[in-house]
């Protein structure tokens, strides 16, 4: 019996000790459980207290696209006629669109009508790509929605690039330009370009045998668009056959932007012999053209491709970075935004066509400048008198100091005010260059800046001030071989001698400062234009954080002017123009340079300006305005188009009026010293 005890004394023992081990175990895991609840509590709220930058944009982007389609959807949910209700309540009763006003005068279709697009606006679609292309074949990837920016950028990017060596395709990829007049009514869904202005010709008659639009790869060099797509020639087979089936009337041309120095390329181009031109004799032009009427054009170029050539920034864009610092050079999504648009654009050699022309004869020098008593307070109207601008030029100029808008690009606001006996300034042309380590960690987004190094930018920097002389030689420098490519088909200076057989090469046919207008008297040229918009003149510059993957250069949001009538914002001078063309670009070489029997225009061309007083929108339910003088929103100013159908159904400079001039171009024309 005694042993029996022992032995169950033992057991109980055993299942005691069993218990309370699993009664410790137990209570190990609770206390397992409580630490992984409150691990999990802590990471949470490291989560909500790493919330990011990006993080945040994110939201703020899904608000801004949620609250936009549905503005967008109650838009096109309300009656039609409730924003012309709105706007005649407010305005008083809109005038007849141009093309019911004419048609109500008898105007009909008489001239059969071009238009040449410019840069950005002519839709580009996918013909052969590379895998992560799939699915996009004739699909547009310029205009239209955008879908495929925001679905695969990287892969968009890779295929509206050209080849860095020939400015051509690159392997294996083929976007070419999208045909008919779809090709540019529309840059985007709601966005018009040229349906405004077709819609009005349609109204007196026109249909689509008396319109034709030439659409171009606006990417490539303009004697490449003959050498890869035979564009040129489809231009000039296409007015010659709508010439011939209008009874023999001549065609009426209207390029818009960059289109005009495309088509001041073809007028040369289609009267050159070939192999290099298309042979259509010295008169062609005089029998296939009644009127070239530009719209906003930049004869002479324009400031603000130099900005984006050299540092991928204009004003828009560096006021973005000045909100969000450092946002635009953030590796979002390993997409590097700047760099990445920089290493796109610097392929395409279209960019080039529009570096400022003529040098310091044109543009001024380090203390002079046509515009250099403009101020945004002391612009006056000028109404249809050319010859006005002689008087009071003295009623209007300020106690300020003037303006150095020679100084296209200046390191530094006191650089840029300071007198040039004060300038201290290190030749940048022999500086040596050296291998940066971007070379190795960061060739996706590879620029010729990677190959500068540090001694590169700053001998940039330290040459200070670049006027329109100097500015090729700085964009040689910092891009090399964009420059090299660009500089077989482009030229930026003036010619001494016209009839010097160098100017018969094609890379001068864009410049009208080293062309002569073609034999063709009866011709008439027009510069069409808006004005009353602070427009891109001249940049203040600084060195941006030179490390890894970045551009060395940007603009200087910082500077600003002194007073409230400075053309100084936001590291900007601005001056009288459309927003994108200095008025200047667009007007002088009508106002004086082509003005009667000159050695650019041999044969005198007659030659109109007419100018478009800006007028904002009065509310935003009537759109972007009809009489706006925004260089794109132009192309629906009444005014504007009721000039261009008057001309296509017939009419001649003289009768519209004449000139028609609001801004001081006439002044401002006499100050440059230009043998004519």
């Amino acid at each position: 019996m005694p042993l029996i005890r022992r032995r169950k004394g033992i057991e109980a023992d055993k299942t005691s000790s069993t218990e309370s081990k699993i009664q410790s175990e137990r209570t190990e895991e609770q206390e397992d459980d409580k630490k992984k609840v409150a691990v999990k509590q802590s990471n949470k709220a490291e989560k909500k207290s790493k919330w990011s930058c990006v993080d945040s944009c994110c939201w703020f982007i899904g608000c801004v696209c949620t609250v936009w389609w549905l503005l967008l959807f109650m838009y096109k949910a309300m009656p039609a006629s409730f924003p012309q209700f709105v706007t005649e309540a407010i305005t008083g009763p809109l005038p007849d669109p141009p093309g019911l006003k004419l048609k109500k005068e008898g105007l009909t279709v008489k001239h059969p009508v071009v238009f040449v697009p410019g840069i950005v606006t002519g839709g580009l679609e996918l013909w052969e790509g590379h895998q992560c292309a799939e699915g996009l074949f004739r699909k547009r990837l310029w205009g239209g929605t955008f879908g495929e920016v925001y679905k695969r950028p990287s892969c968009w990017a890779e295929h509206m690039s050209l080849d860095n060596e020939t400015g051509l395709d690159p392997p294996g990829i083929r976007v070419r330009p999208v045909s008919g007049l779809v090709a540019a009514d529309y840059f985007a869904p709601g966005y018009f370009v040229w349906a405004v202005l077709i819609a009005n010709l349609a109204q007196i008659g026109y249909e689509e045998k008396t319109m034709y639009m030439a659409a171009y790869d606006w990417r490539i060099s303009f004697q490449n668009t003959e050498v890869r797509d035979q564009t040129l020639s489809r231009i000039k087979s296409n007015i010659e056959l709508m010439v011939a089936t209008n009874g023999g009337n001549k065609a009426v041309v209207i390029p818009h932007s960059m289109g005009v120095l495309y088509f001041l390329h073809f007028m040369k181009w289609v009267e050159a012999p070939a192999p290099m031109g298309g042979g259509g004799g010295p008169d062609w032009c005089a029998k296939h053209i009644k009127a070239v009427m530009n719209i906003g054009a930049p004869f002479l170029g324009v400031p603000k491709s130099v900005a984006g050539l050299f540092s991928a920034e204009a004003r828009d864009i560096a006021v973005a970075r000045a909100i969000a610092p450092g946002f635009l050079d953030n590796d979002l999504f390993r997409f590097q935004t700047l760099q990445h648009v920089m290493k796109m654009t610097r392929t395409w050699d279209s960019t080039m066509s529009m570096i400022p022309r003529g040098g310091d004869t044109i543009w001024g020098g380090l203390d002079w400048s046509p515009e250099e008593d403009y101020l945004p307070s002391k612009r006056k109207q000028k109404h249809n008198d050319t010859q006005s601008t002689s008087q009071n030029t003295n009623s209007a100029i300020s106690q300020s100091k003037p303006v150095n808008y020679g100084r296209i690009i200046s390191f530094g606001k006191d650089v840029a005010e300071a007198p040039s006996s004060e300038l201290e300034r290190t030749d940048f042309r022999d500086a040596i260059k050296g291998p940066n380590v971007a070379n190795n960690t960061c060739r996706d987004v590879w620029t010729e800046y990677h190959d500068m190094g540090v001694e590169g930018v700053r001998a940039v920097a330290e040459y200070k001030v670049y006027t329109a002389g100097s500015i090729v030689d700085l964009l040689n420098f910092v891009a090399p071989k964009m420059m090299a490519r660009g500089s077989a088909h482009f030229s930026y200076g003036i010619a001494d001698n016209l009839d010097d057989p160098k100017y018969e090469h094609y890379k001068y046919w864009s410049n009208p400062l080293e062309t002569k207008l073609p034999n063709a008297p009866e011709m008439e040229i027009f510069s069409l234009y808006g004005v009353g918009m602070p427009t891109e003149r001249a940049y203040v510059y600084k060195l941006s954080s030179y490390a890894e993957c970045y551009i060395p250069f940007e603009i200087d949001t910082s500077a600003d002017g002194d007073d409230e009538d400075s053309s100084l914002k936001d590291g900007v001078y601005t001056v009288e123009g459309d927003e994108t063309v200095p008025t200047l670009s667009a007007g002088f070489m009508c106002a004086k340079a082509w003005r009667g029997k000159t050695r650019f225009n041999p044969h005198g061309i007659h030659t109109f300006i007419r100018e478009y007083e800006h007028s904002p929108p009065a509310n935003l339910l009537e759109g972007r305005g009809t009489q706006s003088g925004s260089h794109v929103d132009i192309m629906g100013n009444f005014a504007l188009i009721e000039d261009v159908v008057r001309v296509a159904a017939g009419a001649s400079g003289e009768d519209l009026g004449g000139d028609q001039v609001y801004s001081d171009i006439f002044k401002w024309s006499e100050k440059i010293k230009l043998q004519l």
